[in-house]
Formats: C-alpha cells, sequence, structure tokens
C-alpha cells in the first residue's frame, strides 16, 4: 500500500445508480459473493462518484451505466464502464463466474447493445428509491461514500 492510502483507497470501487431498483439489486447480489471483500461501493450521484466520472471525461449526470475504478487515486487509475465494469466484478468473485471472463473476447459495444436496452428500461421494470438504500451493518464499511 502506499504512503497516506488507507485501505479503502487500494480496493476497486463499484459506482452504481444509488436510485435504481435493478442496481441496489445488483449490489445486493455482489456483496455475499465477494467473499474476499475486495470490492468497495459509491452511488454514481456521490462526491467521489462524480469525482470519478468528471476526472475521465464522463457526464456526471449520465446514471445509465455501472463502472468500475481501478486503481484509484493512482496514475494508472482507469474506467471500466457497462459490460467491462460487469465483467471486472464477476472476475472479482471467483470460483466459476471466472468463466465469464470468456465474453471479453466479444467487442465491448456488442455487449454494450444489450446493457444500454436493459439500462433504458430498468426504472420501469425495477423501480426507482428516493434515496440509497442503507447496506447491512456488516457490509457497511464496503461503502465509501453516501449516495442521494
Amino acid at each position: 500500500m502506499k504512503s497516506g492510502t488507507t485501505d479503502n483507497e487500494t480496493h476497486p470501487v463499484l459506482l452504481y445508480d444509488g436510485v435504481c431498483g435493478l442496481c441496489d439489486k445488483l449490489v445486493q447480489f455482489t456483496l455475499p459473493r465477494d467473499r474476499r471483500g475486495v470490492l468497495r461501493y459509491a452511488a454514481l450521484q456521490s462526491e467521489l462518484g462524480r469525482a470519478v466520472l468528471e476526472r475521465h471525461g464522463k457526464d456526471p449526470d449520465d446514471l445509465d451505466t455501472l463502472a468500475v475504478v481501478v486503481d484509484r487515486g493512482t496514475p494508472k487509475e482507469r474506467l471500466l464502464v457497462r459490460s467491462r465494469a460487469a465483467l471486472f466484478v464477476a472476475s472479482t468473485f471467483g470460483g466459476p463466474w471466472r468463466l465469464l471472463g470468456a465474453f471479453r473476447i466479444v467487442p465491448a459495444f456488442l455487449l454494450d447493445l444489450a446493457y444500454r436496452g436493459v439500462a433504458r428500461i430498468r426504472y420501469r421494470l425495477f423501480g426507482k428509491f428516493d434515496a440509497c438504500q442503507l447496506p447491512r451493518p456488516e457490509w457497511r464499511e464496503r461503502f465509501l461514500d453516501a449516495g442521494p
């Protein structure tokens, strides 16, 4: 760990739409499967989420994406979005989930077509919250920044 960093700065951060029902289900799905506690979480609407998106030239008001920031705060920092972010998340689970890595050979724009289709109708299918849902107490330390 580099000097002056906290433990949370060394973990990839999953950025999700904090008011989306589908995104909430995704976060609730990932937490128990991330047995090693690799991922940290922040809403796209949070200060942290907005800052990361802006740093990578993304519109911080575009909430139709899932993103993962890797190597946060270092010169190697990179932002994975949509399908590439989802594949990265699955790879952190280990076991049979690693098989999803085979989809990396599919061009991102093809995988993202399906992703964008679901993103357009996610609020209608899964609902929308007024604010981010609170995580269970045993997982709260994995959440870095409060959302809306």
